[in-house]
């Protein structure tokens, strides 16, 4: 038996001093008093002034193998994964070749990452115009839920779903009590480019809030009407919050999160042609950065997950328009949001909250992963949270290092990453072979 030690661990009840028993089999037995007496036979590993943090779990990641393996891969975005603190991942359906839309899509990609993980992973399914009947049996094979976008997802073999589409497959996925994780762009609200390519404005001028606030008054009706879980993905427009704060005071089951860049960075600050920047949707001004916030302390937003999307830097040149669109952050997520919420007078605990225990409800693990309490995974992370950090892109575990924030001083270092009891990362270095498996 081990026991791991701190003086300052964050538990579902609050930040205390405390002791973890850890079976042999990697899971939490107890969680004791830190003085209490420990039995004579046990390995005592006392984390000092670190804090000890649930692993994080981060439900909204685009590892892409097989099929754009170049993009990233299961191998590089789970070393990622792990120098970053999350322990668990949840695969997006896209933008893998083939899409994971059927049951045969998604062996064929744990066959591509049998083998290749550092952490836990577990597969989205994807909702697409068409198929309906593949629903079921995907969810017997593992899916935790699906993914869905309202407006062109940005590859051909993802098509986005129609208003009719959500109404035939939400009752479907009431039955199966799964969630439909949404990418919420209204089509016949976003605007023609006009203008400058180059210019930040003009990519921000053609996704207005409005396409994405329209898209959330739309789900909210549907999810009302199909008494079925919907989830917001990558929200970045505070124009929507009204609407999720009254659907949750209606007892409607939406829940929504938000990203690190949309916490981070504010228009203002974009220069043009910095396409690194580029993601749909857009990173908006100062003011609304500001809304989403306090959206998050009042609980109206429930979580934070990257969409880390990495691209080539092939793919991410040029302007704005021709750009892909998507920002590379796994590995940098928790000292991003560390470094705004510290700021705020925000606390370990929100961190736990929006980027453990609400994503691993989202995915329908809460039992076993995203805190610190008996009968969980040995899941966790050693952090300093008063180390400053500047970011250096090449060093990062990401396949392609393009980032918006290489070269900016972050606040918070992880120093131990522990999955299932095992010491997985340690002091910059990731350690033994791949021992994630698939949930």
């Amino acid at each position: 038996m081990t026991v791991v030690r701190g003086e300052r661990v964050v538990l579902p009840d609050g930040v205390r001093s405390a002791a973890i028993y850890i079976s042999e089999g990697g899971r939490i037995l107890a969680v004791a008093g830190y003085a209490d007496p420990l039995p004579a036979d046990v390995c005592v590993l006392d984390a000092g002034d670190a804090v000890i943090l649930p692993g994080l779990v981060d439900t909204h990641v685009h590892i892409n193998e097989p099929g754009r393996t170049d993009w990233e891969g299961f191998s590089h975005a789970t070393r990622a994964a792990a120098a970053g603190g999350v322990t668990t991942l949840i695969d997006m359906p896209l933008n893998s070749v083939p899409s994971t839309t059927s049951v045969g899509a998604l062996e064929v990609k744990r066959r591509a990452a049998e083998g290749q993980c550092h952490v836990d992973v577990g597969f989205w399914g994807g909702l697409v115009p068409g198929n309906g009947d593949e629903l079921r049996s995907l969810v017997a094979a593992g899916a935790r839920g699906f993914k869905c976008f309202m407006a062109p997802s940005g590859v051909d073999e993802f098509a986005h779903v129609s208003e009719k589409d959500l109404h035939d497959a939400l009752p479907i996925l009431a039955s199966l009590r799964v969630p439909l994780l949404v990418h919420a762009e209204l089509p016949s609200e976003l605007r023609d480019v006009d203008g400058d390519a180059a210019a930040y404005g003009t990519w921000l001028a053609s996704r207005p809030p409005r396409a994405e606030s329209a898209a959330v008054d739309l789900l909210i009706a549907l999810a009302g009407k199909h008494r079925t879980h919907v989830h917001i993905v990558h929200l970045g427009a505070a124009l929507a919050l009204p609407a999720l704060r009254r659907a949750r005071s209606a007892g409607i089951a939406v829940t929504a999160e938000t990203c690190p860049h949309y916490l981070a960075f504010a228009s203002e600050q974009i220069p043009d042609g910095a396409v690194e920047y580029k993601c749909a949707p857009p990173i908006r001004d100062a003011a609304n950065r500001e809304q989403l916030w306090r959206a998050l302390a009042d609980g109206d937003l429930d979580m934070i997950a990257t969409d880390h999307s990495p691209a080539p830097r092939s793919m991410k040149q040029g302007d704005f328009v021709h750009a892909w669109g998507g920002i590379a952050s796994l590995q940098l997520g928790l000292a991003a949001v560390w470094t705004g919420a510290s700021s705020r007078g925000l606390g370990f605990e929100h961190i736990a909250r929006w980027m453990a225990d609400a994503p691993a409800r989202l995915a329908g693990i809460a039992g076993t992963k995203g805190r610190i309490a008996a009968g969980a995974d040995a899941d966790f992370v050693f952090w300093n949270p008063d180390e400053n950090v500047v970011v250096d892109g090449s060093a990062l575990f990401h396949r392609h290092p393009v980032t918006p924030y290489n070269g900016l001083t972050l606040k918070g270092r992880v120093i131990k990453t522990w999955l299932r009891g095992q010491v997985i990362f340690d002091s910059g270095a990731i350690l033994g072979q791949p021992c994630g498996t698939f949930i």
